[in-house]
């Protein structure tokens, strides 16, 4: 009996945690590419833009040698476990198993934010939007538009701009972005879900694992994250403290792969 309760604890655990860092995990991880890994290390391709030249009649095609390069993101291991008291579940009137499951997954969803912002943060483009000395205005969002067109970043529905909370908060300031009058009902924020919303083709979205004063502006393509092992869970029974232990654990690694699509905008909230 006691073997096939600790099965449908585990099950139960398992479920829990998946869901719930789908749930309230990691932000960035969607808005960015992945590639799974089988070793410590994850290679991501870049290749080079190419240019379209002209022939004469008869005459041979000129190659665009495309210039292949790669950049590397080192794969790090990250545990989220929590000890469950035996008899403490007994006494309580919360799920203690649930909250212990959202927590972990809480936890490691802020851990893969933290490593892509680090990644992006490292390896962003010298060209820095704004200042601190003020906060954002819609000058700045032109410029960010220009800066990512002039540089050939696709505008392609996967232009984002992470902002810290205190920085979104400012954006409501700039009427274009906030009135209906510019960019209709269906695109003002909370219409449901996640706080994101369209505006001169980025997707805008507030989270705490930017830095304040320091937004960040990407294309998906410009910035990998590496998993090595997703998001598993192991419950096992430790008889010396008379508690499961529910521990957590995945193994990723984020790397910018092309700064010319990854820009800090700044502002004053630093």
């Amino acid at each position: 009996m006691a073997n096939t309760i600790d099965t449908a604890f585990i099950k139960q655990f398992e479920s829990d945690v998946h869901l719930a860092y789908q749930r309230m995990g990691s932000k960035l991880r969607n808005t960015v590419r992945t590639a799974n890994a089988t070793a410590s290390v994850v290679r991501f391709q870049k290749i080079g833009a190419g240019v379209a030249t002209t022939k004469s009649r008869n005459g041979n095609v000129t190659p665009m040698e495309l210039a292949h390069t790669t950049v590397e993101a080192t794969m790090s291991d990250f545990y989220a476990p929590e000890y469950i008291d035996k008899l403490d579940e007994l006494k309580t009137n919360i799920n203690e198993r649930q909250a212990v499951a959202q927590s972990a997954a809480a936890a490691l969803g802020r851990k893969t934010d933290e490593l892509i912002y680090t990644a992006m943060d490292a390896g962003a483009s010298g060209t820095q939007i704004h200042d601190t000395g003020s906060a954002i205005e819609i000058a700045d969002i032109l410029s960010l538009f220009e800066t990512m067109g002039v540089a050939d970043v696709p505008e392609d529905g996967q232009r984002y701009l992470a902002m810290h909370p205190k920085g979104y908060a400012d954006l409501f300031a700039i009427n274009q972005f906030a009135s209906s009058d510019f960019v209709g009902e269906q695109n003002l924020p909370f219409a449901g879900g996640m706080t994101m919303k369209e505006f001169m083709g980025f997707k805008v979205f507030s989270t705490s694992a930017v830095t304040a004063g320091k937004n960040m502006a990407y294309h998906t393509s410009a910035v990998g994250l590496g998993i090595n092992a997703e998001v598993s869970t192991e419950v096992n029974y430790v008889a010396e403290k008379a508690s499961h232990l529910a521990n957590s654990m995945m193994s990723m690694g984020a790397v910018a792969i092309d700064a010319n699509g990854i820009y800090e905008v700044l502002d004053n909230n630093s």
